[in-house]
């Protein structure tokens, strides 16, 4: 399988990362051991939408041109580091804790503890280490 064939496929999940991060944690019923500040999704979401528009510019225009210029690809993939360190404090709501006050963990409908949120941005980190690579050695 070519190289660029990954990239197209890591870029498709993350974009589905994003909006089911969004889906999930909008109100205040989200799963989790402990609440999150209501900026962190907004900030995944809006540097993640930035990030996927950037990149998907740098993906399918030719290098010579505005939009696949290193401008554009600097711009993605510190658009996509952002996103994914956002989604790293995301799991923060799932850290475990003792003692008499902490709440109980909370599930929710799309699963029954942390293995969806984990799957989705741990991918998202291994996914921007790939972009990375292949923006630096001009594999894309």
């Amino acid at each position: 399988m070519s190289f660029q064939i990954v990239v197209w496929i890591l870029t498709a999940l993350a974009a589905v990362a994003i909006v089911l991060t969004r889906l999930r944690l909008r109100g205040d019923g989200s799963a989790g051991q402990f609440s999150i500040s209501r900026r962190l999704p907004v900030a995944h979401f809006v540097f993640g939408t930035v990030a996927l528009v950037l990149w998907l510019g740098v993906l399918v225009s030719p290098e010579d041109s505005f939009t696949g210029g290193p401008l554009f690809g600097i711009l993605a993939i510190a658009c996509w580091w952002v996103t994914a360190v956002c989604g790293i404090l995301v799991l923060a709501r799932w850290l475990p804790s003792r003692g008499r006050h902490v709440p109980d963990a909370e599930g929710d409908s799309w699963s029954d503890g942390p293995g969806l949120s984990l799957l989705a941005h741990l991918g998202m980190v291994v996914g921007v280490l790939v972009f990375t690579y292949a923006y630096l050695t001009a594999a894309v």
